[in-house]
């Protein structure tokens, strides 16, 4: 086999605008051939996904996943960025957020490690979206992803603004891990309800309060994620009033539960995403702190 030379990667990557390990990929697998690696990248689409790398993707959907697992459970929430909201309603589109997820409950909300898990079939998260993105040639980005494993106890999210006939799949979702004995059914509707506030819960008055800027309807979305993450970032959100119950605390509530369960129950972790929050400040942004803050939240 041809010696691959670090020049041979570098100008296949300049006429081709793939990444440097596929270019790398591409001359091994054709032998040193610089044409013939051009060809292999757009076979495998890769040279199209590249041209494409920098065009906003702010749309998309989120999507949620659970998985019982035995006297416990896993969840996991991801973010699958495409450029047209008209993206994130095509079946093809949503089939692989949901793929994602469902990888996303074996990494522990590493994006990197789960760009490289193996879907059915051996192809990898990351070729499934690179594909995607030449099929139906609109940037995608996986952007975020968060999971949490509790046993015993139980993981369950809410999905605000879920797609029609997707509920799994929507614009902001919330996931739950609370820690507990007794009934999983009672202590998963726990951890759904407080997922349901924590999406909800002073959205309608922020929106209220930030359309009477008589700013348009985009720049008003984005002023309410802004603030309702400043929200959970500085009230605790087990000191909440509860939005179903005003008169109820979220702690009240997980007290209540814990003693029709006749178990302690003990919320460990919670993560809410909105789709496109903070895309201005690059993949990630400070997510992974936001995580942290709102992980042992009791």
């Amino acid at each position: 086999m041809a010696e691959i030379t670090a020049t041979m990667v570098k100008d296949l990557r300049e006429t081709t605008g793939a990444g440097m390990m596929d270019c790398k990929k591409a001359l091994q697998e054709t032998g040193g051939d610089a044409q013939a690696a051009v060809d292999w990248l757009r076979t495998k689409g890769l040279a199209k996904a590249a041209k494409k790398a920098d065009r906003v993707a702010a749309e998309g959907v989120v999507a949620i996943a659970t998985r019982d697992d035995g006297a416990g459970m896993t969840g996991a929430l991801i973010e699958l960025n495409a450029e047209t909201d008209f993206v994130a309603r095509n079946e093809i589109f949503q089939g692989a957020a949901r793929k994602v997820a469902i990888a996303a409950l074996d990494v522990a909300g590493d994006v990197e490690a789960l760009k490289g898990a193996a879907l059915d079939g051996g192809e990898t998260v990351g070729d499934m979206i690179t594909s995607l993105v030449a099929t139906i040639g609109e940037n995608m980005l996986l952007r975020r992803a968060a999971a949490f494993s509790v046993s015993p106890g139980a993981v369950s999210g809410y999905i605000h603004g879920a797609l029609a006939g997707a509920p799994d799949l929507g614009r902001i979702g919330v996931l739950v891990a609370v820690e507990g004995e007794g009934d999983k059914a009672q202590l998963k509707e726990l951890a759904r309800n407080i997922a349901l506030h924590a999406a909800e819960k002073e959205r309608a008055i922020l929106t209220e309060q930030a359309a009477e800027s008589g700013k348009p309807a985009n720049v008003v979305e984005k002023m309410v994620e802004g603030r309702i993450r400043k929200w959970m970032e500085e009230v605790v959100l087990l000191k909440q009033a509860y939005v179903k119950n005003p008169d109820q605390t979220i702690e009240q509530l997980v007290a209540e539960t814990a003693k029709a369960v006749g178990s302690p129950i003990r919320v460990v972790g919670f993560v809410r995403l909105a789709l496109g929050e903070g895309v201005d400040r690059g993949p990630g942004g400070d997510f992974a702190a936001e995580v942290a803050a709102m992980t042992s939240a009791g």
